[in-house]
């Protein structure tokens, strides 16, 4: 559940403002010393903005902007999404990635069971060519 307005705690530069425009005050005849005294050390006690509300009730501006502004609120944006690492790959990608391992894997097969021959080793550059050359003539 959201904090009142009045319930958002003060900070020491909020306390500060509230010091300046009391000063202010007395400075324009609006406040005596003794009522300077005694506003200046409930401000300084303050803990909340309604502990100040009743400081500034009799004042005109300048009061502090803390009396007015809205309290903060949770962030309802979205936390920005990371950085993609790769564009996704086309189709010609996925294929010449997948095609090639196998082929490689093929020609293992078959040297040991089939061929005993170093040429099935060609079988995965063969692939790899044809798979190339397949992609660059749909460009």
């Amino acid at each position: 559940m959201a904090a009142d307005r009045s319930e958002v705690r003060l900070s020491d530069a909020e306390r500060q403002e509230a010091l300046d425009a009391l000063s202010e005050h007395v400075r324009t005849g609006r406040l005596e010393l003794s009522e300077f005294d005694e506003r200046s050390a409930q401000v300084s006690t303050a803990k909340f903005r309604k502990d100040l509300r009743p400081l500034f009730a009799d004042l005109p501006d300048p009061r502090p902007s803390v009396l007015d502004a809205p309290p903060p609120r949770a962030s309802t944006a979205r936390a920005p999404e990371p950085p993609r690492t790769s564009a996704p790959q086309p189709w010609s990608q996925k294929l010449a990635s997948t095609a090639v391992p196998i082929a490689a894997v093929v020609a293992i097969v078959l040297f040991f069971t089939v061929a005993k021959a170093w040429v099935v080793f060609l079988l995965p550059a063969v692939v790899a060519f044809v798979v190339g050359a397949l992609v660059n003539r749909r460009r």
